[in-house]
């Protein structure tokens, strides 16, 4: 099974506050987006990778994916006002296969496993996306004031890759272009179309990072997967 995938990365992740696109930031000396890139590189089902880049940052993206040798790397676009924006552009680039996985550069750690869940079911149904069951109870509110308490039963928290056949997500990114529609994530325009989108359960550690905070976690999640890389290599004393 083999797919493509669009990553959009020119966004300037404000609520981070870093001065910088937050994909510069460094987690264990290498920048964030390098360690998103390593998963797709790495995983013999991804034919292609397309970047989706503020038109500033494309000879910094370039650099990277020489340095780096991002091999999978075929394509580096220009992106767009917005990330809906950004992955149209990622879209229409894909050329090595019929489905098209659409995952944030700020998730570092999605897990081949799921991955590999995600595009099996895809590839059955035409549209799916990861997710994790709400842990949290949810509450409504209305001028600080509760409304109701909302059954978390049926609430999922939405997690990038999604994956589409690309007949499919095209189609739904054009009809939203020509409309002037802005979905909270791709899946949406997909549901607009009406198309059913499946659930695949994904892992409660693909985080996003976003604020300051999510480099702490990051950061635990790095040093927790060294210590099982050393573990497992049997050279612990």
């Amino acid at each position: 099974m083999e797919y493509s995938v669009v990553i959009p990365a020119a966004g300037q992740g404000k609520r981070m506050n870093a001065g910088k696109n937050k994909q510069w930031i460094e987690l264990n000396g290498r920048p964030l987006i390098a360690h998103t890139l390593s998963v797709f590189e790495q995983d013999p089902w991804c034919r292609e990778i397309i970047l989706a880049v503020n038109r500033l940052e494309q000879a910094q993206f370039q650099e990277l994916a020489e340095n780096g040798r991002f091999q999978k790397i075929a394509r580096i676009v220009e992106g767009g006002a917005e990330r809906q924006h950004s992955v149209f552009e990622g879209l229409k680039a894909v050329q090595q296969t019929d489905l098209a996985l659409i995952h944030d550069g700020a998730r570092p750690f999605v897990e081949r496993e799921n991955i590999h869940e995600l595009v099996l079911k895809a590839n059955e149904t035409g549209a799916a996306i990861l997710a994790v069951p709400l842990k949290d109870t949810v509450k409504k509110a209305t001028g600080g004031t509760v409304s109701e308490t909302v059954d978390r039963a049926s609430l999922w928290a939405v997690q990038t890759p999604q994956a589409f056949r690309l007949p499919i997500v095209l189609d739904a990114h054009r009809v939203a272009a020509e409309a002037d529609f802005l979905g909270t994530d791709d899946a949406s325009l997909v549901e607009k179309m009406n198309y059913p989108v499946s659930i695949v359960e994904g892992d409660y550690l693909n985080i996003k990072l976003t604020t300051v905070h999510d480099i702490l976690f990051a950061n635990a999640i790095l040093a927790q997967r060294e210590r099982e890389k050393h573990d497992s290599s049997g050279t612990r004393l």
